[in-house]
């Protein structure tokens, strides 16, 4: 089987009118017949596809599609959207059932989504030509996940593993689908490196990592193929640097076990092949930090981006737990807390005297 696996989709201000009109063309380009080539494909649904309910209290913006934006994935040859992020359920109840109905109504799979925890934890199978193919899709503990009592997206938790074990009994391959690591930062957080190697040592053939909105590097672990960072693919707003523009679409021959790299990149409101020096470019910074991983660099590169980063997190610790902390001042600091990326900034720029002094 072919597949090919997108990251992260979420019309914008910039480009919801093209999704609400159908523009099919003006906004996938050239990389419609990546599509057409494959058996099967995801994308990462980044948003509610509604135009009603209250978005829900969180920190980051709570995003929403238009009407006809299920309909215009189908056109474009998706046949499973990813539901566990962080912004899918942005707008409650009402924008999760509107979702669901939306992607159900075009025939469009979906998981990492359900009605409450256990529910939640249920893995999808593709079947095509005497393969079965699981896709574990699970995401950081940030604002949508699901609880006992309450509908949510997959999480990331002990849960994952035996669920990875358990799919590759049932399975010819496992695809897991990670929704984490650090917003805009090239490299992995030496956790998020360790799961990962994790997973490709309880099944997993391929562990694709998205939520970074930016390329990261990659790596074998035994025969498992691990992408940390696949960037956006059509997640267009003006304002952010450079590598908020570019991805990777990734295809994956699920007999051979190959597994293939195309860069992309946004140009106004639509998304194109990387070509010529551009595209060369792409790949050839993407090497040089796959090259990381095996000589050390990637570390300093995570921690540099962690010292860069230290104001926001130094401003959340110090808003909070005083007598005269707001509750957007608590509530910020838990969310810091809650979500494992941040986690990983927290420890690594507060370590204790048993990493620091205690040698």
């Amino acid at each position: 089987m072919k597949m090919l696996i997108m990251g992260d989709v979420c019309p914008t201000a910039y480009t919801s009118e093209y999704f609400r009109a159908g523009e099919l063309t003006e906004l996938f380009s050239d990389v419609i017949p990546l599509f057409a080539e494959s058996d099967a494909s995801f994308v990462n649904l980044e948003c509610a596809i509604t135009e009603r309910g209250e978005p829900i209290k969180k920190y980051g913006p709570n995003l929403a599609a238009p009407n006809g934006t299920a309909e215009l994935l189908k056109r474009l040859g998706v046949t499973c959207c990813g539901l566990s992020n962080n912004h899918v359920y942005d707008f409650g109840r009402e924008g999760i059932e509107d979702t669901l109905s939306a992607l159900e109504k075009n025939g469009i799979k979906y998981t990492g989504f359900g009605k409450n925890y256990e529910d939640s934890r249920k893995t999808l199978t593709i079947e095509r030509n005497g393969e079965r193919i699981a896709i574990v899709a699970v995401c950081e503990h940030e604002y949508s996940y699901a609880l006992p009592d309450r509908m949510g997206s997959r999480p990331y938790d002990e849960m994952t593993y035996p669920d990875i074990i358990r799919a590759k009994a049932e399975n010819d391959r496992v695809i897991v689908i990670y929704h984490g690591g650090k917003e805009h930062c090239l490299y992995p957080s030496p956790r998020l490196r360790r799961l990962c190697h994790a997973m490709a040592e309880c099944g997993a053939d391929a562990v694709i990592c998205q939520h970074s909105h930016c390329i990261g590097c990659y790596e074998r672990h035994g025969d498992c193929h691990i992408l940390y960072g696949q960037g956006n693919f059509h997640f267009i707003k003006p304002g952010y640097a450079e590598t908020w523009y570019s991805c990777l679409a990734v295809g994956y021959d699920t007999v051979s076990g190959e597994m293939t790299f195309t860069p992309l990149l946004a140009d106004h409101h639509t998304i194109k092949v990387a070509k010529g020096e551009r595209g060369e470019a792409l790949i050839s910074a993407f090497e040089a930090r796959n090259a990381e991983l095996q000589n050390g660099g990637w570390l300093e590169g995570w921690q540099e981006f962690c010292r860069r980063n230290s104001a926001n997190y130094k401003k959340a610790v110090a808003g909070a737990g005083r007598e005269d902390s707001t509750y957007d001042q608590d509530h910020f600091f838990a969310h810091f807390l809650d979500c494992e990326a941040h986690t990983d900034v927290w420890r690594e720029l507060f370590k204790t005297a048993h990493l620091t002094v205690n040698k």
